[in-house]
């Protein structure tokens, strides 16, 4: 069940993005998850938008909720619980249409750990992975019925070709980024747009502890390029712009070379 503390009566935006249309009503998958908090914070939502933040810990959805200007339901949600996933979509949508949806949820685990520990690896793939193609794929059918929305998908620009430091999480993303191309294509004409997110190394809360790689980013800046991308037509944001011409550029080195990379 959605719990709320303010309920209105709300209509869809034309296409679900930012700038002159606001969507009126927004799902965050992953509700505390810093890039996808920051991503409605560089929205800058009006007061008439509901969000419904979606997430395990209810202290925490509530602590982030108090920081947006809009209406807040928080939404019970288990990356890992797949069999759950058509029943949040259909709680979500009963309160009516949704304009924007944003699959946040993720964890990075270290390979050491990962190696030593292949339930670990097991429980990064279904968060990052397959818990988002399970929530998503019954949310694109209903964003298909309605014939508007915007899907943000979070992938990361680890999927371009993962490196032997993190090649779990990297296979995760590629798996992802494979998927959210792959909706893109399923969804072209339906009125509801994919869009595919691939930051470099993100400076935050998950990578606490770790030494930042070239051309890093932060939260913060992922979420500003998220809403000039969402109030324009793209479909691929690259953060910072600059990790597309050198993703291009990384997978035509040598395996033998590309092995000796540490990060």
């Amino acid at each position: 069940m959605l719990r709320t503390r303010a309920r209105h009566q709300i209509r869809p935006g034309a296409d679900g993005a930012a700038g002159e249309q606001w969507p009126r009503r927004v799902l965050l998958l992953g509700g505390t998850s810093e890039i996808g908090l920051a991503i409605l914070a560089a929205m800058q939502l009006p007061p008439g938008c509901e969000v419904v933040l979606a997430g395990r810990d209810q202290r925490r959805l509530a602590a982030a909720g108090e920081n947006l200007p809009c209406t807040v339901v928080m939404q019970y949600y288990d990356a890992t619980d797949l069999a759950a996933h058509v029943a949040l979509a259909d709680a979500v949508f009963s309160a009516g249409p949704v304009d924007l949806v944003i699959a946040a949820a993720g964890v990075l685990i270290g390979q050491d750990v990962l190696a030593r520990d292949p339930a670990q690896a097991g429980l990064l793939v279904q968060t990052n992975l397959t818990g988002n193609v399970t929530a998503v794929l019954p949310i694109a059918e209903r964003m298909r019925k309605q014939a508007s929305g915007t899907i943000v998908v979070l992938s990361s620009a680890a999927a371009i070709r993962p490196r032997r430091a993190n090649f779990v999480y990297g296979a995760a993303k590629a798996g992802l980024d494979a998927f959210g191309r792959g909706l893109a294509d399923s969804l072209h004409g339906s009125g509801v747009r994919v869009l595919l997110v691939r930051p470099g190394f993100v400076v935050g809360r998950m990578t606490q502890g770790l030494n930042p790689a070239p051309m890093s980013t932060t939260p913060g800046r992922v979420g500003t390029a998220v809403a000039r991308a969402l109030a324009g037509r793209a479909h691929v944001v690259w953060v910072p712009p600059g990790l597309r011409p050198l993703s291009a550029g990384l997978r035509l080195i040598p395996r033998p070379l590309w092995r000796r990379l540490r990060r």
